[in-house]
């Protein structure tokens, strides 16, 4: 099983952050921040293609994975990123089924499947 799930779109890098925006309320998450990762390396020297991490989440699917295992909360909020890549705008998350593979004991029933699908279409959706 993949990590993460990754997409192209021909949309701009700012079309493709304020999609993944909207989808995100759409799927009745929200956004809780929006990292500008390029922005900070370059506070400090370092150049990179447009990059921000979106944090985005569901109250309802982070209270019960907390209450199933607190060290869940190490992986929360999920994470939507938006880059270039030699040309190219992606949108990409990581996969909330793999979740149980570092949390054996956790007893997570379906969300993980639940959220994932809800990730993987905020993605598709925004592309």
């Amino acid at each position: 099983m993949d990590f993460d799930y990754t997409a192209t779109t021909k949309k701009s890098f700012n079309e493709a952050v304020a999609s993944v925006e909207k989808e995100t309320e759409n799927a009745g998450f929200k956004v809780l921040h929006i990292h500008d990762v390029t922005a900070t390396l370059k506070e400090k020297g370092f150049e990179i293609e447009p990059f921000k991490i979106i944090e985005v989440c569901n109250a309802k699917s982070a209270y019960s994975v907390l209450r199933a295992d607190i060290k869940i909360g190490l992986c929360l909020p999920c994470k939507i990123n938006v880059y270039l890549k030699d040309g190219k705008t992606y949108i990409s998350g990581m996969r909330p089924v793999i979740l149980p593979q570092f949390f054996p004991q956790a007893n997570l029933g379906n969300l993980p499947i639940e959220v994932d699908e809800i990730i993987r279409r905020i993605i598709d959706n925004s592309k």
